[in-house]
């Protein structure tokens, strides 16, 4: 299930978003500040471009999601998401809700946001979530991959979307 999230999430959003196994898949590594992270969330909760959402696994928060750049005209958003890696692991339910949460914004982005198109960007090295995706309909547009400097190192990104058929 997906909710809007609420300023009483920002710290655990913050917390699944600093972990090592999630921060090792983005383009900006850096463990966030609280204070970062606030101005983050006081930008994007009015940004009318942008929806952050909660993921709950069995009633508990568990991961979030993100929708950015969502032009109502063209029908479009990025899209972006993580979870709470530890909690997940340590109730044996990380694999289950991977797959439920990216189904749940799927669901999301279509029905809710009214989008054709939702797309989003995966380092090529995170080959779990390319193949979820792969799964879930996505596909990988070329002409939109691009090397990024991470860290002192030349890294890949590969673009993919998913059209609604509507």
């Amino acid at each position: 299930m997906l909710r809007a999230a609420t300023d009483g999430d920002v710290e655990a959003v913050r917390r699944w978003r600093n972990h090592p196994d999630v921060r090792r898949h983005f383009i900006h590594t850096a463990e966030i500040t609280p204070e970062e992270h606030w101005n983050w969330w006081t930008a994007v909760s009015v940004d009318p471009a942008s929806t952050v959402l909660v993921y709950e696994a069995d009633g508990v928060p568990a991961g979030a999601v993100i929708f950015r750049d969502h032009d109502p005209v063209a029908r479009t958003a990025e899209w972006g998401f993580f979870l709470d890696v530890d909690g997940l692991r340590d109730r044996g339910a990380l694999l289950t809700a991977w797959i439920g949460l990216e189904r749940a914004a799927i669901r999301y982005g279509f029905d809710v946001l009214g989008l054709a198109v939702l797309g989003g960007r995966t380092l090529a090295s995170n080959t779990a979530v390319l193949e979820l995706h792969r799964r879930c309909g996505f596909r990988e547009v070329p002409q939109r991959r691009y090397t990024t400097e991470i860290d002192g190192h030349a890294r890949e990104v590969i673009w993919t979307e998913l059209r609604s058929g509507r």
